[in-house]
């Protein structure tokens, strides 16, 4: 189960960091979702998957934080934001600038919509998937996700550069 978890730890990550907002929170996450399911390895059923189980566990944990702590003032920039993204000039500007956009717009999306689109999206889950972490049916996870896709559009400026945005959220929730 530990190698099982250490190679899950960069999907972790990923998923911590949407809900979070900021790889700061999302590390403080990840570790308190893998302590809780070490201390409650007993709950875990081998045979099934361990990644959903755990990202069920950073969900719970996101959420657990969130009423206890009310709501926090998030990172609206990540470090994702000022990371490059490869080649240099104009293209790199551009690019940086819609990576800002869709980590501002991805904040601003309800919990609901945003981890449905990072666990489809980034982690590239079925829908199936999504609704078993998420506690959901199939036609929640499919709802939540054009909401969200919808909800991108409008958020992230200029909408002609909405695939460049969706292609961006991408790369953003990767790093």
């Amino acid at each position: 189960m530990r190698d099982e978890l250490l190679r899950l730890l960069p999907a972790l990550r990923r998923f911590a960091r949407g809900l979070a907002g900021n790889l700061d929170e999302a590390d403080d996450l990840v570790q308190s979702a893998c302590e809780r399911a070490i201390r409650n390895i007993r709950q875990w059923r081998p045979g099934t998957r361990l990644d959903s189980w755990l990202y069920r566990i950073i969900q719970t944990t996101w959420i657990d934080q969130r009423r206890a702590q009310g709501v926090r003032d998030r990172h609206a920039l990540g470090v994702a934001a000022t990371a490059e993204i490869g080649g240099g000039g104009e293209a790199t500007a551009i690019d940086k600038l819609t990576l800002k956009a869709v980590d501002v717009a991805l904040d601003q999306l309800p919990e609901a919509q945003r981890a449905v689109l990072l666990l489809v999206c980034v982690e590239q889950l079925s829908y199936a998937e999504a609704g078993e972490i998420l506690q959901v049916p199939v036609g929640t996870v499919m709802s939540r996700l054009s909401r969200a896709r919808l909800a991108l559009r409008h958020l992230v400026p200029d909408g002609e550069n909405n695939r460049a945005a969706m292609s961006a959220a991408d790369r953003m929730a990767a790093k």
